[in-house]
């Protein structure tokens, strides 16, 4: 039986300075890689109608636009050209990839501290996306993203415990030439964190020089191999159904590298993919099994994510409605989808429409957050900071998402319940000859630290505590730990030789 009795004071100070210290990682409330999968937003026989539809689709329409390399490989692998220029993938080709392809992944972090182990129904929340913007909160307006922005957000994505990587969220606009402004994007996000960071590249001769770099900071191209930090985001198909030609010819370079690869379908229910939530999903199915035989056509088992992303559309105005509750639904859908299929998969959460961290942005990013948390979902991108649309980038937003994506891990992380949990020992001993409260008792302070998750800036003071504090701003104490971050060195930046060498090499636009 627990030891319900009230604990003394002596020694209190001490006791809530051990409670406030960081918790080790193995008994956080909530951590990366946490179990979800408890909701189901389809049914087994609608899963199976909906990839019996994809393989229709992959069979009878097939996708157009494969480059002449692409069109080798998957000629190669079973795959039939038409005279329309159409590849179409047989049943036999397609279940015969899913069968063989890479079902365990992990996406390396460079210090090995934070690896993220893909797979199953395990859950990781991270940014993502091509912002043009940065949204100004004490202006309210918004201006062009820089690479220093850039730089800034893999920096304090670095320190936050539930923002789980770094997928290149904005575009450093400040740099006009293609080339150096992409190779300046892997080494502002790779001296900010050494969390796994994606990114992606315009030119398929971007890819050289940017692996160049990468296996010089990795200590050599064998290392880099073995343990790959940072991974192509790969718009591979411009739906509906058509292969984008320079990104699969970026593709099977990063392949050749080394890198792992995300398959990133993204149509616009309603105007690049079907506006029902079933065939947006369905077209995303097919353009990526289609995407996954490219890939084991290149390389056998290479790590490749099912990104499925089709996004929501207001089809009043035609704009995007990334915050919508069909947002949610979709990359809901999509989750089950991957576990279907046994791969690891991505899809979109977490992004709001708004313009401000403001209440819509809130509702916005925890509805979708939430779903596909418990979706199980393995990578969340968008998931932290983006806003308008992905268009706006706010590195306020992104530390506020960090106690929002705590509390969507603890939803999804669910209720245990055994013995110890049922609590029917603490019950008797606090109602029979007992204190009558559960407050301050052996029991409830033993799991007040790993069972609940506390928000680190949500206010939960009561309205005279909150007068007498100076009645705090959430948005200003995002902006006061901001500058608390951004305040210290770099814990990712290289060693001043390696640094030099690159810099010597490659037209670094960061400040030294």
């Amino acid at each position: 039986m627990n030891n319900l009795s009230p604990r003394r004071t002596g020694g209190r100070a001490a006791r809530r300075a051990s409670r406030a210290a960081p918790l080790d990682a193995t008994i956080r409330p909530v951590r990366a890689g946490m179990e979800g999968g408890t909701l189901k937003v389809l049914t087994d026989v609608q899963i199976l109608r909906i990839h019996d539809a994809a393989l229709d689709a992959l069979e009878r329409i097939g996708l157009a636009g494969a480059p002449p390399s692409g069109i080798a490989y998957l000629t190669g692998a079973g795959a039939v050209l038409g005279d329309d220029g159409r590849l179409r993938f047989p049943r036999a080709l397609v279940e015969e990839t899913i069968a063989r392809a890479n079902r365990k992944i992990t996406l390396h972090s460079r210090d090995g501290v934070n690896d993220l182990h893909l797979g199953g129904t395990r859950v990781h929340y991270g940014t993502a996306g091509a912002a043009v913007n940065m949204v100004d909160v004490h202006g309210r307006k918004y201006r062009e993203s820089t690479l220093q922005d850039l730089h800034d957000a893999a920096r304090i994505v670095d320190v936050l415990d539930n923002v789980h990587f770094c997928q290149r969220p904005m575009v450093a606009r400040d740099i006009t030439d293609n080339l150096e402004m992409e190779l300046n994007t892997v080494y502002a996000c790779t001296t900010g964190t050494t969390k796994h960071v994606g990114t992606s590249f315009t030119e398929p001769h971007h890819v050289g020089p940017a692996l160049e770099m990468l296996y010089m900071i990795a200590g050599g191209e064998e290392e880099f191999r073995t343990r790959p930090f940072i991974s192509n985001s790969n718009c591979f198909v411009v739906p509906p159904m058509r292969f984008a030609t320079e990104s699969c010819e970026v593709m099977e370079r990063c392949i050749q590298g080394g890198m792992p690869v995300l398959l990133l379908s993204a149509g616009m229910a309603g105007a690049t993919a079907p506006s029902t939530i079933a065939g947006a999903i369905v077209q995303a199915t097919a353009e990526c099994l289609a995407g996954l035989v490219y890939v084991n056509a290149v390389k056998p088992g290479h790590p490749a994510i099912f990104g499925t992303w089709p996004f929501g559309l207001d089809l009043r105005t035609g704009a995007m409605s990334i915050g919508s509750g069909e947002q949610a639904l979709l990359s809901a859908g999509c989750a089950q989808m991957h576990q279907f299929y046994g791969v690891p998969g991505g899809a979109a959460g977490g992004a709001s429409d708004s313009k401000l961290p403001d209440m819509q942005a809130g509702w916005e990013q925890m509805c979708s957050n939430v779903m596909a948390g418990l979706a199980g979902v393995n990578i969340v991108y968008e998931a932290a900071g983006m806003h308008a649309s992905l268009l706006g980038f706010c590195h306020e937003s992104l530390i506020l998402s960090d106690d929002l994506i705590g509390q969507a891990l603890r939803c999804v992380r669910g209720i245990e319940v055994d013995d110890e949990t049922l609590a029917l020992d603490q019950m008797e001993a606090v109602c029979v000859g007992g204190p009558g409260h559960y407050l301050g008792t052996e029991a409830t302070l033993a799991r007040m630290q790993r069972d609940h998750c506390y928000p680190t800036l949500g206010d939960r003071s009561s309205p005279k505590e909150w007068l007498e504090l100076g009645k705090p701003d959430l948005v200003e104490k995002a902006v006061a730990r901001k500058e608390e971050i951004l305040g210290r060195p770099s814990a990712a930046r290289l060693n001043p030789m390696l640094d030099a060498e690159i810099r010597k090499k490659f037209a670094i636009h960061l400040k030294g």
